[in-house]
């Protein structure tokens, strides 16, 4: 699994975490989650020797670029949880367009879907659902302010874009049981990390990143 957590002061903590044996493989301090630090870690870990039979991610550009780059032979699976979220928050609350209703009610099976009979079922419902509302979908209007061309109903074309281009790798874990299908383990990681290093408040931000790389240390010396 990878994943970054954020703290106060800019400082993000990415974590290359081996699922099956709970084992942190590399991490890195940064600002953010980049392209080409998320590249040169993926490197690292091949030189190392780790072989990655999938890699599970919450589907942030750079990250996929990276893992397309370094890694084109593993799975890439989607993060469900991530995916069901954002496109709840794209398609708002309460909706009040008939098409956000219905699609939120069929995106809020993805959480559930256990057999390829349930992908079948989730799929056509989505199929069905956009072949009825594609005109709604991608109406546009025309701005004089800005002299461009916008979607109507841009949130709802946002969740449609976000489930359509996390499709193909969201059902991995159907076919394989050993593949995670969703980050929420490094989520309760990054939980149970920050409610230790909160009883610590104070610490300078030099000291916050040693408390961090000495959890991480012992979290694995545990697992040895």
């Amino acid at each position: 699994m990878v994943d970054g957590t954020y703290f106060s002061n800019d400082l993000c903590l990415v974590l290359y975490r081996d699922n099956d044996i709970k084992y942190t493989q590399l991490y890195r301090f940064s600002s953010g989650e980049y392209y080409q630090q998320i590249r040169e870690d993926l490197e690292n870990l091949r030189i190392l020797g780790v072989q990655i039979e999938s890699i599970t991610c919450d589907g942030l550009k750079g990250t996929i670029k990276a893992i397309r780059k370094v890694y084109p032979e593993a799975i890439m699976q989607r993060c469900v949880v991530h995916v069901h979220r954002m496109a709840n928050i794209w398609l708002r609350q309460k909706p009040k367009y008939q098409a956000s209703i219905e699609l939120k009610h069929i995106i809020n099976r993805l959480p559930n879907i256990q057999t390829h009979n349930d992908r079948i079922y989730f799929t056509n419902q989505l199929k069905a659902w956009y072949k009825h509302h594609e005109a709604f979908i991608n109406e546009k209007a025309y701005s004089k302010v800005t002299g461009r061309w916008w979607y109507k109903h841009k949130y709802m074309k946002r969740a449609t874009t976000l489930i359509s281009k996390a499709l193909p790798n969201l059902f991995h874990y159907l076919d394989n049981p050993q593949i995670p299908k969703s980050t929420n383990g490094l989520e309760a990681f990054f939980g149970h990390l920050k409610d230790n290093l909160s009883i610590h408040r104070g610490l300078s931000y030099e000291n916050r990143k040693k408390f961090i790389q000495w959890y991480l240390h012992l979290k694995n010396r545990i697992q040895e």
